[in-house]
Parts: C-alpha cells; structure tokens; sequence
C-alpha cells in the first residue's frame, strides 16, 4: 500500500463509521418519535436510510478491504451479488432524494391542500416505483454478468472488463442507467427546489415590506432596534437559500465526479488515475453518511428527538419536563390551600334569627 491507498482506506473507514452512527441515530428516531412516523416525508427518510445502512455495511467495508489487500476480495459469485446491491442501494437512494424534494415542493408550493395532494398511500406508491426502477437496471446487470470487482474504484460494481463481446450494449445500459437515476434526480432536485426557494423569496419579501413598513411608523424606536430588525431579514433571506443549496450542492458534489468517469471511461480508451477512480468513489459513498444530517438530524424535531433518547439512556428527566412537573405541583397545593380557604364553618344559629 501506498501513502494515496493508506489515505484513501482511512477515508472510507471514517464514511463507514459516520455512516452507520447517524443513520442507526435516523432510525431509532424514526421508531422513537410517533409524530415522525405519521408524517409522509418519513416514509421516504425511512427508505433513504435503509438503503445507506445496507450500502455502509454491504459494499463499503468491501471496498475498504480491496483498498487494503490490493486486490479481489471475495469470490465472483459474492462480488456479483455486492455488485448488484451497489446498482439496486444508488439507484433507489436517488429516487428517494427526487421523491423527498417533490414532497416539499408540494409542502410549501400549495401547503393548504398538501395533505389531500400527498397521502401516505401516494408516498408507498412513489416508493414502489424507486424499488422497481432499481430492480430492473440491477436485475439486468446483474443477469448479464456486468458487474463484478473493478480494480479502478477497488470496489464491485458495474464493470466493462466483463461486457467483452456486448460492449455497446453495456455502453447504451450505462448511458441509460445514469441518464435516468443521476440526471432525472438532479433535474427534479433543482427543478423543485429552485420553486420552493422561489416561494421562500416571496414570502420574505412581503414579511420585509410589512417590516419596513412598521419600522417607519415607529419614529421613536431605537436604533439598534431597527438594525436587528435588518439584521433579521438578510438572515432569513441567506437561510432559504443556504437550505436550498445544501440538498442540491451534497448531491452534486458526491455524485456528479463518480458519474462523469463512469462516462469517460466508456469512451475514452486511455488509462484514468485510479487513485482518482477510488476518490471518486468515496465521495459517492460519502453521500450516505451526510443524508442524515442534510435531511433529518439538523432538524428541529429529530434533534428534540435525539436530546429526549440522550436523557433517557443517561437516567435523566429533561429540563423542561422537571420543571414542568413542579409548577404543577406547586399549582396544585395552591388551588387545595385555596378550597380550604373558601370552605366556611357552619353557623348554628336559631332559624328564626
């Protein structure tokens, strides 16, 4: 092993462990948290993290042993089945993010009639279509025997070496298979979200008129007021689009390096780097380990969550649930010293005085 190997197996070894510990904190959540199960995007945070816990303990610490070995790990017949998990777990993950940006497009596009637009029988049939369209590119590659070890990722996955003799066949499957996962969600992605942050804007606009407008009657108010009060606006401003930019930057940046040598290398006939090949699957793999945070961890309801499970595991009662419990306490003596003042002693006096 080289310095670029030794780095590169301590860069998916970190992506495995961060992988598996957020996406194990996603779905205790999910199983905790009642009012998360009843929402509809958690059906599909749910498929998500299924697919990235599979991907962090299937094909990733294969990879980080041919990284290590240098070599095959495994046998062709249990390559092949890692193989078509790494074609069926990426394909249906991006289905997923597609799915979730078009449920907070509808969220915030048309919030009124939100719930009869998306229902959780529309969600499991959005999802049934992610696992079929997985299934058949998968099942296809699989049963035309192109996927096996490919030495340029140091990983199982799609493979040209073994397509000899259907080479543009495999070609056209490639094109395809990318073309309608990769380019299909980052369309959906950018399409619906560059919308919601569209609707975002506006919204922000007629807060910060209304806001303006308040400001100018309010002569006497301080300065300082005021600016905080500007200070507010830009923030809620770079907030929308610092969301927006997030999902659509994290898919692009993990994505969009691992797909663009699949491409080359179906075209061009010269060697590629496979200290690039290996980085670019990192970086790939690196999109299962930020999904949780991008979608669920920094969230105000996951992180109440998490902060509920924390207190619990460590024998302590929150804060506000503490709290809680005295000023009913002290509530409820009051209002018992209070009927006890009200009751009044009985008179015995005569019935005709």
């Amino acid at each position: 092993m080289d310095a670029a190997d030794v780095v590169a197996s301590v860069l998916v070894l970190g992506i495995i462990i961060v992988s598996l510990l957020s996406n194990v904190v996603v779905l205790i959540c999910f199983l905790y948290n009642p009012e998360i199960r009843k929402q509809v995007p958690g059906l599909f945070i749910l498929n998500l993290t299924f697919c990235n816990l599979l991907l962090s303990v299937s094909n990733m610490p294969l990879t980080l042993v041919g990284l290590i070995t240098t070599g095959h790990p495994g046998g062709s017949g249990f390559c092949q089945i890692v193989g078509f998990l790494d074609t069926f777990l990426t394909t249906n993950s991006m289905l997923s993010m597609a799915a979730l940006s078009i449920d907070r497009w509808v969220a915030v596009v048309f919030p009124l009639s939100y719930h009869s637009r998306i229902r959780h029988r529309d969600a499991v049939i959005a999802l049934g279509y992610t696992w079929i369209h997985s299934l058949c590119f998968s099942t296809v590659a699989t049963c035309r025997s192109w996927v096996g070890y490919h030495h340029l990722y140091a990983s199982c996955t799609l493979c040209n070496v073994r397509a000899k003799g259907t080479g543009t066949q495999f070609i056209i499957f490639t094109v395809a298979l990318h073309s309608l996962t990769f380019l299909l969600t980052l369309i959906v992605l950018c399409v619906t979200y560059l919308k919601v942050l569209k609707v975002a804007r506006f919204h922000c606009k007629r807060i910060d008129v209304i806001t303006m407008q308040t400001l100018v009657l309010l002569v006497d108010i301080h300065p300082s007021v005021r600016q905080k009060c500007l200070d507010e606006q830009k923030r809620r401003r770079l907030r929308a689009t610092k969301k927006i930019s997030t999902f659509i930057g994290t898919f692009v940046v993990c994505f969009t390096p691992y797909v663009i040598t699949r491409i080359v290398e179906l075209f061009y006939p010269g060697p590629i780097s496979p200290h690039w090949g290996v980085l670019s699957k990192c970086l790939a793999y690196s999109k299962a380990a930020s999904d949780p945070f991008v979608y669920s961890l920094l969230r105000h309801q996951y992180r109440k969550t998490c902060s509920l499970l924390a207190n619990k595991v460590l024998k302590r009662s929150p804060l506000n649930s503490s709290s809680l419990r005295m000023e009913n306490n002290a509530g409820r003596s009051n209002t018992n010293s209070n009927t006890t003042n009200n009751i009044q002693p009985p008179t015995n006096k005569p019935l005709g005085q």
